[in-house]
């Protein structure tokens, strides 16, 4: 039996060969517990859910504690091009542990399709990954403009090229810098109240903003407190995340 090959074309394993995972990437956490119940023995300290995930907790996506994963035995660690360093990635692979590396995906089927990748070398075919599909293959007339903040001190938006950017065009929103030169541009907030767009987007994560903490800078526009897990975790959570976002944008209408 051939290896089952990662989004880089890295060779693997044989097809449901794996035994031990860990996870370096809170959404594909969810994703392989849900689907592959009992596979993951480790998971870093910001995967949250399911709620109920009691394995080995291994620091940070950024961070892990490497001895850590390693003292875990596993023969499989899930990594991510934009959540993991690549640094992180070759001293485990130098250290003999297999690494499965996945794409930060640009687009909700682009993330949907690395998912089935990853969850078809498991051994796994859950029925999610279809639901999900269908749910987000339609793309509302744009009504609205928004800026996505995700960081604060200094203020750090969701620029070109973005997972949450389709979700919300998708949904009708247009990002006001998904045509900027970078991903995720860091501007002064003069800049960011200077433009058109009439919402801004204000995610819990990566920075928690709050009703309290994030609408206080954006005077003029119609602020949307949102789960930060509904706009960027490419795994079961996108059943759910529809009706969330849509819910949330709905005032706004």
């Amino acid at each position: 039996m051939s290896d089952v090959l990662d989004d880089h074309g890295t060779p693997l394993g044989p097809v449901g060969s794996f035994r031990r995972v860990i996870s370096l990437v809170p959404s594909l956490t969810e994703a392989v517990a849900v689907s592959a119940p009992g596979l993951l023995v480790g998971a870093t300290d910001y995967c949250t859910h399911p709620a109920d995930l009691d394995v080995a907790r291994v620091g940070g996506s950024k961070y892990p504690d490497l001895a850590a994963v390693r003292d875990l035995a596993p023969d499989l660690v899930i990594t991510n091009t934009e959540e993991n360093r690549l640094e992180d990635v070759t001293a485990l692979r130098s250290a003999g542990v297999p690494v499965w590396v996945t794409d930060a995906p640009t687009t909700v089927p682009a993330g949907l399709a690395s998912t089935r990748l990853l969850l078809a070398g498991l051994g796994a075919t859950p029925d999610w990954l279809d639901e999900a599909d269908a749910l987000w293959s339609h793309t509302e007339a744009p009504w609205a403009t928004a800026i996505i903040p995700v960081w604060r001190k200094p203020w750090i938006v969701l620029g070109n090229s973005t997972f949450a950017g389709d979700i919300l065009l998708r949904l009708g929103v247009i990002n006001a810098y998904s045509t900027h030169a970078d991903r995720y541009p860091r501007l002064s907030i003069e800049d960011l109240n200077a433009t058109s767009a009439t919402l801004v987007i204000l995610p819990d994560e990566p920075y928690e903003f709050t009703p309290t903490d994030g609408p206080n800078f954006f005077p003029t526009k119609h602020p949307i407190l949102t789960p930060g897990r509904h706009l960027t975790w490419y795994g079961p959570s996108l059943i759910t995340a529809k009706q969330s976002l849509t819910q949330a944008l709905s005032p706004a209408r």
